[in-house]
């Protein structure tokens, strides 16, 4: 795993505006970033990301096999007891997943170290399943790759062919698909994501979140108040847990993707869970519920997660009783987990994180972001990647 400088392409930035990949700079700053790219060996990709990506994701699915049948896990999870049979029935009925990422951090060497499961509302999918598969292939036609590029870059076909197979579950429905407003990057990933379904043959329709209505029969309904009965939404589950309309979330004949019971994955509870049904495995780090810190075999130094952080929001690196580092965001009221600290490599001056993507049960793809801070977010910049053999 090397990181490499490469001449920008002279267009870019034109390209991205009519491609629609309108967030590639944020607030004045680079987000998109090609002045450089990560390389890395087939083996790399095979037997340290996409193998154990998969295998996570099964120990992962364990989880919720384990939580969702018992009420006091689901309280640690800070799951409103309300929505419990929601979530459970999720799940018993078999609610089809669309995709999720996991984050790792990874020098090249050794086993990949899990961080998190974004599994209900992972952004940047399209500058991973388009954008910086254009990239390889213009600077491979340009000569300033070798003809044997590749990338580890499958998502926009798994994503279409999932698409396919949840049109055949789902039969004769509209999916719609929403966001909130006056968020350029969520908008940009939920179009990507609506034409991948349309590449599938699936009719769709967008809906702003904040637009999202109630008959009186309690169905959700869109601005010309028809009723949603298929909907992907890229707005997290705990906010709908918490909303006016919260109580009534069930009592509709309506599919969501993603379903209820990935409100499990995508809550960091998930980590120490994974630490006490699979302890020592080796991508996992040691992880433990604030009520555990006393247990002798908790490290001095570890990263401070809220239950529901998102982002980069709100973490904390901490020594004993100091803070080395953290970052500002609205949560912690729902409580916190604490995970072993276990640095993001350096390359230069840039912590450099790995996402690993899965389309269903499969792994798809990887996306990098680097800063110059140890947290990554929101703000942290994205670089494409290659193998070469």
């Amino acid at each position: 795993m090397i990181r490499m400088p490469i001449s920008e392409r002279l267009d870019w930035q034109a390209k991205a505006e009519e491609f629609g990949f309108k967030f590639h700079t944020l607030y004045g700053e680079k987000y998109w970033d090609e002045s450089a790219y990560y390389q890395f060996s087939l083996q790399q990709i095979e037997e340290d990301l996409e193998a154990p990506t998969e295998e996570i994701h099964q120990m992962c699915l364990s989880v919720v096999e384990k939580v969702i049948n018992d009420e006091q896990w689901l309280s640690r999870f800070c799951i409103p007891e309300n929505q419990w049979d929601f979530v459970l029935q999720s799940w018993k009925n078999g609610d089809p997943s669309l995709y999720s990422r996991l984050d790792f951090a990874y020098n090249g060497k050794g086993h990949a170290k899990l961080y998190e499961n974004n599994a209900d509302t992972p952004t940047s999918l399209y500058e991973t399943g388009f954008w910086q598969w254009l990239w390889l292939q213009e600077n491979v036609d340009a000569g300033k790759l070798p003809l044997k590029a590749d990338q580890f870059n499958s998502l926009q076909e798994k994503l279409i062919n999932r698409f396919s197979d949840l049109q055949y579950l789902t039969p004769d429905r509209v999916l719609h698909f929403a966001c909130c407003k006056d968020t350029e990057e969520d908008r940009g990933t939920v179009q990507y994501l609506e034409d991948c379904a349309n590449a599938a043959g699936i009719k769709t329709k967008f809906v702003y979140i904040e637009d999202i209505g109630r008959d009186n029969q309690h169905q959700f309904t869109d601005r010309d108040d028809h009723v949603i009965e298929w909907l992907f939404k890229l707005y997290p589950w705990e906010f709908m847990f918490q909303e006016e309309f919260g109580s009534s979330l069930g009592q509709q004949n309506l599919r969501f993707i993603e379903p209820p019971w990935k409100s499990l994955l995508s809550n960091k509870a998930l980590l120490p869970m994974l630490w006490k049904m699979f302890p020592n495995h080796p991508n996992l780090l040691p992880a433990f519920f604030e009520d555990e810190l006393n247990q002798p075999d908790v490290p001095s130094k570890l990263v401070k997660k809220p239950i529901f952080s998102r982002e980069g929001s709100n973490i904390s690196i901490i020594d004993g009783s100091h803070s080395i580092a953290s970052s500002d965001g609205p949560y912690g009221a729902e409580g916190f987990i604490y995970q072993s600290l276990h640095p993001l490599p350096l390359f230069g001056q840039n912590h450099t994180l790995i996402g690993s993507w899965l389309i269903n049960d499969e792994a798809a793809g990887i996306s990098l972001r680097e800063d110059a801070n140890a947290i990554t977010q929101d703000m942290s910049r994205y670089l494409p990647h290659i193998i070469l053999t």
